[in-house]
This record gives structure tokens, sequence and C-alpha cells, in this order.
């Protein structure tokens, strides 16, 4: 079985931030696949399931993430973990892909990686960067920004789909990776 996490905060206040990009990259997802919802309080989270796949959009706060991510892994068994989550080192556009290593500062892989592990597989969408760190995550994109943002989230679900069924990340990795000088 095969876990892949979209990663954010819950509630309305961080609806269409910056942090938010795991949980948009699922609604989009879930928007345009059929899916069974699977209910579990355990699991912390929201949870679905297409094909052989489960998608999960944890319930806790980015800080958090971990404990969903290890319930969910725990019950099913799941052999793979593909994480979806934004990335300030990464210019808005931008999208790379990777297997394990470092967090990057980033709370919800740092909660993920003390609860599971660090060697799941990661797609990295770019935020880009400002002074206050911690506000910028938080904010909305502007609309010039959500153009951007709706394109790669669109090239990035066909890589998402093309991953899980290749399991092969150095080739999506060279086919669908964005760079933005």
């Amino acid at each position: 079985m095969i876990l892949v996490v979209g990663l954010g905060n819950i509630g309305d206040a961080y609806k269409d931030t910056r942090h938010n990009v795991g949980f948009m990259l699922i609604d989009l997802i879930l928007k345009n696949n059929d899916f069974l919802q699977i209910s579990n309080t355990k699991f912390k989270g929201e949870l679905y399931k297409i094909g052989s796949s489960l998608f999960l959009k944890p319930n806790t706060y980015m800080n958090n993430s971990g404990l969903s991510v290890k319930a969910v892994k725990d019950f099913y068994k799941c052999q793979r973990i593909i994480v979806i989550h934004d990335d300030i080192d990464l210019k808005l556009g931008s999208l790379r892909f990777k297997k394990a290593g470092s967090s990057g500062g980033h709370n919800g892989l740092k909660s993920i990686d003390k609860l599971c592990s660090n060697d799941y597989e990661r797609v990295r969408i770019g935020i880009g960067r400002s002074n206050n760190i911690k506000e910028f995550v938080l904010s909305k994109f502007n609309k010039d920004e959500k153009i951007i943002l709706d394109k790669v989230l669109d090239h990035t679900k066909n890589a998402l789909f093309e991953l899980i069924d290749s399991n092969d990340i150095a080739y999506i990795a060279s086919k669908y990776s964005l760079k933005v000088l």
C-alpha cells in the first residue's frame, strides 16, 4: 500500500496559504478522481483511497503531522510514503523530487522524520522565501502567484500519479522537475 500525504494546516485561517500546497494538491486530485473516504478518528486526518493508494490530509497542525502519518502507516502497513510539501528554498513555480534526506527546517517533515523515519519520497513545491519566514508561509498567494501555482499543481498531479505507478523517483525527477531561474 502506498500512502500519499499532503501537508498543511487545518482551519479556514490557513486555507490557501503557502504552507498548505500539500492540501491543495490532494484537493485537486480528489476533485478529478473517484475516491472512497475512510473514516477513523485514530488516523487524525482526512483519509481517502483511490485505486490501491491512500491519500492523507492530516488534521493535526503542521508541527504534529507525523502523528497522523504514523497512525495510517502502522494501520495499513504502508510500504511507501510520498509526502507533498511546500519548500521555501525553491522559487515559486519550481518543483523537485527527492528520496529521504533532511527536513530542511520544515516542521511537518521534522514531525514525520521523528515518528516514521526520513526514508520517504518527497514532492517539493516551491513557494519562494521572504525575510519573515513564519509570516510568509502562512500568507496567501496573490492573484499572479495563484496562476503560477495552479499550473504547478496540475503538472505535479500528473507527476505524482506517474511516480506512484513507476516507483522510479529519479526518472520522475528528470521528466517532471521544474526550475525557475
